[in-house]
């Protein structure tokens, strides 16, 4: 039987092999394995085949309703009429919106692009038998593994 465990790097996951290596399991049947971390940076802008959940349109398109209001109202009092005017308004407003949410996305939420949460880093997989199964279990999760699977 087989048993995975991802872990964060910390003095835990020592003290989890520790407490394995006292309990019987032997050296050899303890993998521990690194996990690599994202290198590149997450994209910014969505394809068709993949999206975050994030539009960089929203704030662009609420100002472009209200500059294109403003402008049409304004338009009545200039030279050129409330429609020239207004629609003058909705292209600067969805400019100006467009460029808050890319300010926002680029320069203030850089640092949380990343995965929020516990990350885990390493990969663990202890082979043992099915009796101790349920011991190596309970002192994986005392030692605060992020996940725990076994397979036979």
């Amino acid at each position: 039987m087989q048993v995975f465990s991802t872990f964060e790097t910390t003095g835990y996951l020592e003290l989890a092999i520790s407490t394995l290596e006292k309990k019987g399991i032997k050296r050899e049947s303890i993998y521990a394995v690194p996990l690599d971390n994202r290198t590149e940076d997450r994209r910014l802008f969505d394809s068709i085949h993949r999206s975050d959940g994030t539009t960089l349109i929203d704030i662009g398109m609420a100002l472009a309703t209200a500059f294109s209001v403003i402008g049409a109202s304004i338009g009545f009092k200039l030279s050129w009429g409330p429609i020239y005017w207004g629609l003058i308004g909705a292209v600067v407003g969805f400019v100006v919106g467009l460029a808050i949410r890319l300010f926002i996305e680029m320069v203030l939420k850089k640092r949380k692009r990343v995965l929020k949460g516990k990350h885990s880093e390493i990969i663990v997989i202890i082979d043992c038998e099915e009796s101790q199964a349920e011991t190596i279990e309970s002192i994986l999760w005392d030692n605060f593994a992020i996940g725990v699977a076994k397979v036979k």
